[in-house]
């Protein structure tokens, strides 16, 4: 008697778990990562970066106070990016620069670049932000979409700092 009803309860396990109901479920549930192992990605990520393109950015050192470049890479997109995030004043002004030279940035370098003069970061905090976002689901904890993201950065922010290279004292004026 008691296999007769164990006949029916194996038979809805073995329905559910080969329907394509909770395959698509399954592959919707990610790996959750402790925050250890979420560091220890990220460092990796960033180590085998720097061996696979191994060059100085600019980043921080752009010459201009409140301007940096920025790499952004986490669990759900990549992008490089130029920030302004001194003063309202001196971010206003060099926002007006940048504006005036979107036209070169996006027909000679980078024309899939957004301009956000208002961008608010995860803090709370205002800067405005030049940006190009890779068009590609990517995740940090994801390794094989890291080669994608390493050549997409390689490739964007060195045309992003051949721009900046050639416009820099008209920027900074």
């Amino acid at each position: 008697m008691a296999i007769c009803l164990l006949i029916p309860v194996f038979l809805y396990i073995h329905f559910v778990y080969s329907s394509d109901l909770f395959l698509n479920l399954k592959t919707k549930f990610k790996k959750l990562f402790s925050k250890e192992e979420s560091r220890l990605l990220r460092q990796e990520f960033w180590t085998s970066f720097g061996k696979s393109f191994p060059r100085k950015w600019i980043l921080y050192d752009t010459k201009i106070k409140g301007v940096a470049f920025k790499f952004h890479f986490d669990t759900k997109s990549a992008l490089v990016a130029l920030d302004l995030e001194d003063d309202l004043e001196t971010r206003i002004n060099c926002w007006e620069k940048l504006v005036a030279l979107r036209n070169i940035l996006q027909s000679e370098y980078l024309p899939e670049s957004i301009y956000e003069e208002e961008y608010y970061l995860d803090n709370g905090k205002e800067i405005s932000r030049i940006y190009i976002p890779l068009e590609q689901k990517v995740s940090i904890h994801n390794k094989n979409t890291w080669r994608d993201v390493m050549e997409f950065y390689n490739t964007n922010m060195s045309l992003f700092e051949a721009f900046f290279e050639e416009y820099r004292d008209m920027i900074k004026g």
